[in-house]
């Protein structure tokens, strides 16, 4: 998710109308007092402090410290509904919940809930709000945690009083699959996968087929009253011309931003990995052979389809994945910072580090080849069209190092990332590459638990590089 809004510096004329929440005063100094903060867990708090005790830089721990628990510390609302644990998790600084960002920040806990049942059931409170929100509608991203207010409740597509915002993104569906499909596997724990949860996952492989468009457009259209480009839709709320080649459509991209060709090649990568892991899942969990098998029978559609279609030759960088195709041969050449992005492909699952068409594809993305990376003198990295030209994403920052292979580039990585959170010990939304004082986005939980994340993946992989 990534409405931004206005931080320090930002010109706020420039930026498209959002609903947000102010931060809170801590964010700005360090975590809430233990008193305020909205979730504790004694396996969290074990964990930065054996963290601490190992990273040698001070203020790599200080943004641990502070960024690892500030999904729990700050946007958490767990509870029960109807004798079930119910978990809704705001993004932070808008009080709205993706399908997207809730599974993305309470993510990096996981190798946790074996140490934490209330840990643990927090989580299966995120897997059954998931359900709902799925069963409300699947296209959907955005969601309140009852009828609300939507500054977009005048959007010209089928909203309704839940939905904070309503773009089709094919990640939303993705998300939440990979997040049960962990829990799992790690918990063995089959509650939250019932009766609800199997209609939703019918419905997210029914939506998929649909969005394959090989029947006429299907019924998911939008279009919003603005004078932001990407935050419409062309064609009418459809979308740019397709031909159906077995892809499937994402009208929108994680961003929140429209896309140009509509089948966007990283969400379909994401979905074929998606689409194994329910798989996996469907005769163990209830679902049974014959849905397992239409499972594999999709992902096998799109990877091929993938493998057809996406895999083009760049002027410079030879062969490589596009970003965005349409089935006609026309492609778009970039990366958006946001997950899932080309950039991230090895992190999602798809494809090793070492692959030789990712390893091209990586070398354009971080390169001036693609229009949306950016080198400036405070830093260089993806960013992407939602936040404007010139301002690097930390989420492609830390993606950058998730996905390396090489320990000067991790270690830059974590160079850059702590001399541009502008002094507040959190990591933003964008910032500019000149002056990392112009940020958006103090209060930004997904970016800070995806720091969190990088740094125990980096003390597990290379913990040389922080302890010296």
């Amino acid at each position: 998710m990534t409405d931004s809004a206005a931080g320090p510096g930002r010109d706020t004329a420039r930026a498209r109308p959002r609903s947000t929440l102010a931060p809170p005063a801590h964010q700005l100094t360090g975590r809430p007092p233990v008193a305020s903060r909205r979730f504790t867990s004694r396996a969290v708090e074990r964990t930065i402090e054996g963290v601490k005790a190992q990273v040698a830089d001070p203020d790599i721990a200080r943004l641990f410290e502070n960024c690892f628990p500030n999904t729990l510390d700050t946007t958490v609302d767990f509870g029960e509904l109807d004798g079930k644990p119910d978990t809704f998790v705001i993004t932070g600084d808008i009080d709205a919940m993706w399908l997207r960002d809730s599974s993305a920040q309470v993510w990096p806990y996981l190798p946790l809930v074996t140490e934490d049942a209330d840990l643990r059931r927090l989580i299966a409170g995120v897997i059954h709000r998931q359900t709902r929100c799925i069963l409300i509608d699947p296209y959907a991203n955005a969601f309140y945690k009852g009828p609300g207010d939507s500054p977009w409740k005048d959007d010209l597509t089928d909203m309704q009083p839940e939905l904070h915002e309503r773009k089709w993104e094919v990640d939303s569906l993705c998300y939440p699959i990979r997040l049960a499909y962990r829990y799992w596997k790690l918990t063995a724990d089959t509650a939250p996968f019932d009766d609800a949860w199997r209609e939703a996952m019918g419905s997210v492989v029914a939506t998929f087929r649909t969005q394959q468009r090989k029947n006429g457009r299907g019924p998911y259209h939008f279009e919003r009253v603005t004078g932001w480009q990407t935050d419409t839709v062309a064609g009418g709320g459809w979308g740019n011309p397709i031909r159906p080649v077995g892809l499937i459509v994402s009208i929108f991209r994680p961003s929140d931003d429209a896309t140009i060709f509509p089948f966007l090649v990283p969400s379909n990568h994401f979905a074929v990995v998606s689409l194994g892991q329910l798989a996996d899942m469907s005769v163990p969990l209830g679902l049974g052979d014959t849905f397992a098998g239409e499972c594999r029978a999709l992902a096998s559609e799109v990877s091929s389809a993938l493998r057809a279609h996406a895999v083009v030759e760049h002027p410079t960088a030879g062969q490589v994945w596009a970003y965005e195709v349409d089935g006609f041969g026309n492609r778009l050449h970039m990366d958006d910072a946001n997950v899932p992005s080309l950039l991230s492909l090895p992190y999602l699952g798809v494809c090793a580090k070492d692959d030789p068409l990712y390893v091209r594809t990586r070398g354009f993305v971080l390169s001036s080849d693609d229009p949306y990376y950016f080198q400036g003198r405070a830093a260089r990295g993806v960013g992407g069209p939602h936040a404007g030209m010139g301002r690097i994403w930390p989420l492609g920052l830390i993606m950058q190092a998730l996905t390396s292979t090489s320990d000067d580039e991790v270690a830059a990585m974590l160079r850059t990332l702590k001399s541009t959170d502008a002094g507040t010990g959190f990591i933003h939304d964008a910032f500019d590459k000149d002056d990392p004082t112009d940020y958006t986005r103090a209060w930004f939980a997904w970016a800070n638990t995806l720091f969190g994340e990088l740094i125990l993946t980096v003390l597990e992989e290379r913990p040389h590089l922080l302890r010296s």
